[in-house]
């Protein structure tokens, strides 16, 4: 019997994100374990840990709190991570928050201290995650975030998370220029709207849905299966000639508008 070709097998990755089974971070990490990678999740908190754990066990993954607003817990994080890898070839960070006052009202209405807590959960956590990762990335490596289109255009009700995500996009331009002669290559991946727990805390996201579908020049919603097999691509030998990018899975909707 043939064995099967896994294009991810011997490489070594941190999940940062899964909360359940509908996370787009889950439909990464169970493309990754699927293509050959062994992994590592971060869980949030004991609460969150009884749907994360599950899933862990399903793809063979080890499991560490992070709770990145505590000081030293992404550290400790990807060095227990590393440690139970034995090293480390690629990250994927799926994490965001604000504060739903913020997140609800008008971006000219957030308050100084909601936009800084979006900011630094959101984006800056990413350049916290590649500091970490760099002294690891020995043979070089790929260091994934997720953005949204709302990042490059106004959508109704995205609020302030538009302005964070456009930052996010920034920081991954930036992080592509300096961690590049590391061999480290930095992207981020634009899905289209999919129903995640962080989307439903969203206004108005049923209407989202629908006009994404019908404006979408595929006329479909994009799934959690479609957004882990481009990061698996991202992560292996396909992208190793890529850095600093933004690319869409969204059946198209980022290029009608």
């Amino acid at each position: 019997m043939q064995t099967p070709y896994l294009p991810l097998a011997g490489l070594r990755g941190l999940i940062l994100g899964v909360a359940n089974e509908h996370s787009i971070a889950w439909g990464c990490a169970r493309e990754a374990h699927r293509q050959g990678a062994q992994l590592a999740f971060s869980y949030l908190n004991d609460k969150a840990k009884q749907y994360v754990a599950p899933l862990a066990e399903q793809v063979d993954a080890s499991l560490f709190p992070c709770d990145v607003t505590v000081p030293g817990a992404l550290e400790r994080f990807v060095e227990q991570g590393v440690a139970s890898l034995g090293g480390l070839d690629f990250a994927v960070h799926a994490i965001a928050w604000a504060p739903a006052d913020d997140l609800h009202g008008r971006v000219t209405d957030s308050s100084r201290d909601g936009f800084n807590q979006a900011m630094a959960i959101s984006c800056h956590t990413f350049a916290e995650l590649g500091r970490l990762c760099e002294p690891h990335m020995v043979q070089g490596g790929t260091l994934v975030t997720m953005t949204y289109h709302g990042a490059n255009v106004a959508i109704p009700h995205y609020g302030i998370m538009g302005p964070v995500k456009a930052a996010l996009e920034g920081m991954v331009r930036y992080m592509a220029l300096e961690l590049g002669p590391k061999k480290i290559c930095v992207h981020a991946v634009s899905p289209g709207p999919i129903m995640t727990r962080a989307a439903s805390g969203i206004a108005g996201f049923d209407e989202l849905l629908s006009t994404a579908q019908a404006r979408a020049p595929l006329q479909r919603l994009v799934t959690q299966e479609e957004v882990g097999a481009l990061t698996a691509f991202l992560v292996g030998a396909g992208g190793s000639g890529m850095t600093g990018q933004t690319l869409f899975v969204d059946g198209g909707m980022h290029a009608v508008g």
